[in-house]
């Protein structure tokens, strides 16, 4: 392998808007990240889901088919 040709990993504190911080490892120094999964709606389980359904639905439940 060349010698000079891959970056350097460094112990790295990533903080979240929310507060959380924690450590890994990555080329750069220090991270901000808006959402993290502590604060993330998918993880927290506050994601809202939204379906209104599609055109066979809509059929169904016109001719209250099931």
């Amino acid at each position: 392998m060349k010698e000079g040709l891959h970056p350097e990993f460094t112990e790295t504190t990533i903080t979240c808007a929310c507060g959380n911080v924690f450590t890994t490892k990555s080329t750069k120094k220090d991270i901000k990240v808006d959402v993290c999964s502590k604060c993330h709606p998918f993880w927290t389980g506050n994601l809202k889901l939204n379906t209104t359904g599609g055109r066979a639905d809509k059929f169904k439940k016109k001719y209250g088919i099931e």
